[in-house]
């Protein structure tokens, strides 16, 4: 007798090539359209089926995980970050979640460089020159921006998104610093000729630029306070492409109104696409949609692994990518 298919749900539009793998090896509901199901839409599909495929942007809390009955099994993230699904009360409740780490680190790192580079060069002011038609030439004192060799780059948070940067960084020039809930090993430092740093507070008040790459955590929400932020040197640039929540948006647009901060360059934000308007008006600032991982091979990767953590759990085994709560 042939076995019952595993019912998926998928909340978002995902790669065709993706999506077609699921419908083969499952009995895979599609999402017709691309936007965000709604909060009902969310746990309408947690109790009809085994697995339930979210994105980031599904906020799945721990009432609506109490909520789902005894069907589901597996929420198998589309994506590393794993702040969207309360991931305690669904290890309590039975519920294995997973994650698809690793396939996006050199897209998200990537995208570091190019705001590091777009923020200290002035590249969006370059671009708004030449889409309003108004350069009349090059001139020895336009647009002048900063080398970004021989500056101080300090990463908060060394995982693997956080090493790419540093091996990235190291290429042009600049030195790497870092502060990490733990320092890395000695041979790993040296590789990646990076400097650790105990405090967090000295780190800040002594970079050029300052990299933020961790993960969002309750310990890690708004480790970029006021207070942090004014600790950063006038001439220094932010650049964040892990999670909005871990810098205090407010403050952050204040000190950049004020000239306290020379730039900044965001992927991600606190309120998600609540993005504070003052933001928008500062020429010091490029705003990026979260494109940090806006690759197509990242893309699919991701569907990949999606599809081997189902695949795994359907067969009886611990899905490769698992994620417990010790780990966050």
């Amino acid at each position: 007798m042939a076995k019952e298919r595993l019912s998926v749900v998928v909340t978002r539009r995902l790669p065709e090539a993706v999506e077609a793998r699921l419908s083969e090896l499952f009995d895979t509901t599609l999402r017709e359209n691309d936007t965000p199901m709604t909060r009902e839409e969310l746990s309408k599909a947690m109790k009809s089926a085994d697995v339930l495929v979210p994105t980031i942007t599904d906020q799945i809390d721990a009432a609506m995980i109490a909520q789902a009955g005894d069907r589901l099994k597996l929420i198998a993230n589309y994506g590393a970050g794993v702040d969207n699904i309360d991931v305690a009360t669904a290890r309590q409740r039975g519920v294995l979640v997973s994650n698809t780490p690793g396939v996006l680190t050199d897209d998200t790192a990537d995208m570091t460089m190019g705001l590091i580079l777009a923020v200290t060069r002035r590249m969006p002011e370059g671009l708004a020159v030449m889409q309003s038609g108004t350069w009349d030439g090059w001139a020895p004192t336009a647009l002048l921006g900063g080398r970004i060799g021989g500056r101080r780059l300090g990463i908060l948070g060394m995982g693997r998104i956080g090493q790419a940067v540093a091996r990235r960084a190291a290429a042009f020039g600049m030195q790497v610093h870092y502060h990490n809930r733990r320092r890395l090993r000695t041979e790993t430092e040296e590789s990646l000729q990076a400097t650790y740093w105990d405090s967090l507070d000295q780190m800040v008040a002594r970079m050029d630029v300052l990299s933020i790459n961790c993960p969002s955590t309750p310990s890690t929400f708004h480790l970029m306070n006021a207070r942090r932020l004014k600790l950063m040197k006038p001439d220094a640039v932010l650049v964040n492409t892990s999670r909005g929540e871990v810098v205090d948006e407010n403050a952050l647009t204040r000190m950049l109104r004020a000239g306290d901060i020379a730039g900044a360059g965001l992927d991600v934000y606190e309120n998600g696409t609540n993005i504070n308007p003052r933001l928008r008006e500062l020429p010091n600032v490029v705003l990026l949609p979260h494109m940090g991982s806006a690759t197509l091979e990242s893309r699919l990767e991701m569907g990949e692994k999606v599809i081997i953590n189902i695949k795994t759990f359907d067969d009886g085994h611990r899905p490769p990518d698992q994620v417990v709560p010790s780990m966050l």
